[in-house]
């Protein structure tokens, strides 16, 4: 791992592991965000990201939780565009591999149950799914991941949990859309 002195929550991170050839970077997206620890300099909207990239590359797009307290529409609107660059992506470069990363349960307190709980990231869930559905882009299913697990519900799976999403990643057993 490489320190750029990145704040904790939001990156950008890089790690390499040079032995087996794989560069990993982290990068948080852009607005709207329910945190207010992100330089401006930081903010990189997905589909920018995606434009920028060449092929050969594995991208995992995991979003969902910043956008739950948001309406609906917002995140909708955001996927679309999301799918546009993915589409445009593997127009450009079809060798890329592009996976999506579903919600997961979360721990809830009172508060969270009755403003933002499971019922809102599975609603999104289910609109991820749809969206990206039909797409040459693979799914690795965090929700049942830590369903099945017997470590309890978290926002931010524990590490055996992220574990299982590298290991499904890196054997190539997700799931097709």
């Amino acid at each position: 791992m490489f320190d750029l002195r990145s704040p904790k929550q939001t990156g950008p991170f890089l790690a390499l592991d040079y032995k087996n050839n794989i560069l990993v970077t982290f990068q948080c997206h852009g607005p709207p965000i329910r945190f207010t620890d992100l330089l401006v300099s930081q903010m990189r909207y997905i589909t920018s990201e995606l434009k920028s990239l060449f092929g050969g590359t594995v991208v995992v797009i995991g979003i969902w939780s910043h956008f739950s307290t948001f309406p609906v529409e917002v995140y909708i609107r955001l996927l679309l565009t999301i799918r546009r660059a993915v589409e445009q992506l593997l127009t450009r470069a079809p060798g890329t591999l592009v996976i999506i990363r579903t919600a997961n349960p979360k721990a809830l307190t009172l508060y969270e149950t009755l403003t933002n709980s499971d019922w809102f990231s599975l609603q999104r869930d289910k609109i991820l799914r749809t969206i990206f559905k039909g797409m040459n882009v693979k799914l690795v299913d965090t929700w049942e991941m830590t369903l099945a697990h017997h470590l309890p519900h978290s926002l931010h799976p524990q590490p055996p949990i992220i574990k299982n999403v590298i290991d499904t990643i890196t054997s190539r057993s997700y799931k097709v859309l």
